[in-house]
């Protein structure tokens, strides 16, 4: 007997298009930080090069780290080609830490909501045709988020957009758990089903892969998020299915 399908997806790259709304709630967060960076807004420039750079990203709070080497005249190839040292320097250099770059993050974001929740929501589009698809879903399964966004952002945009999911099937950043433990527990939960977990981000699939306990797991690289051409190359060296906008729509 076929077994039924669970669909895990991640959020941002998968579902919504946030590079936009990402690289300038980081321009606000870096307003805080540094006195040489003062202007309300980026330019567009500098936003279209954070968004070349917006694959390597793996969490919310290093876009700001990405943001200030950007202002220093980083170029995108140096960042990419030396992502960790570069941004651990800005990270050393500064006198910063890990907890309060998440937290200046989110709570940039929350008084952005709260002062222009429809300016924000614009900034966050989900991408096209999405939005039908996890209504969808949601009459015919179902279906679970995965991703390192905190969970209140996500159900911001999901409502603003009419997708009803309840926040139980949401897992970000505030569970403190890697995808893979998440994962792991849905295999758990959904025994008789298959899980297929979507997800833009070469380096969370190759984890998935390579953890013993998600070997049911079907892997699926969404080329309409946010990775590299050698990101794809590399995936189909793998037991990895490259999926594209429209077979992940019908």
């Amino acid at each position: 007997m076929k077994k039924s399908i669970i669909y895990a997806l991640d959020f941002d790259g998968v579902i919504c298009d946030s590079a936009i709304e990402t690289g300038v709630s980081a321009w606000k967060s870096a307003v805080k930080l540094w006195d040489d960076i003062s202007s309300p807004l980026p330019t567009p420039e500098l936003l279209e090069k954070f968004r070349q750079v917006r694959p390597i990203m793996g969490t919310g709070y290093e876009s700001i780290l990405i943001i200030r080497l950007l202002h220093d005249g980083e170029t995108v190839e140096a960042i990419m080609d030396d992502y960790h040292a570069k941004t651990q320097k800005v990270i050393e250099d500064s006198g910063l830490n890990i907890d309060s770059l998440k937290k200046l993050f989110g709570e940039t974001r929350d008084s952005w909501i709260e002062d222009d929740l429809d300016g924000w929501i614009d900034m966050n589009p989900l991408f096209s045709g999405v939005a039908e698809k996890l209504q969808y879903l949601s009459k015919q399964s179902v279906w679970y988020i995965v991703t390192t966004k905190q969970e209140r952002f996500v159900k911001h945009i999901l409502n603003a957009n009419q997708v009803e999911l309840s926040g139980d099937r949401i897992f970000g950043l505030d569970r403190n758990m890697t995808k893979e433990a998440v994962l792991v527990d849905l295999v758990k939960k959904h025994a008789q089903e298959r899980i297929y977990f979507v997800e833009d981000m070469l380096t969370s699939l190759l984890k998935v892969l390579n953890n013993d306990k998600l070997e049911s797991v079907k892997l699926f690289l969404a080329l309409w998020g946010y990775n590299t051409a050698q990101d794809k190359i590399d995936a189909e060296t793998q037991a990895i299915e490259l999926i594209d906008i429209d077979k992940f729509l019908t």
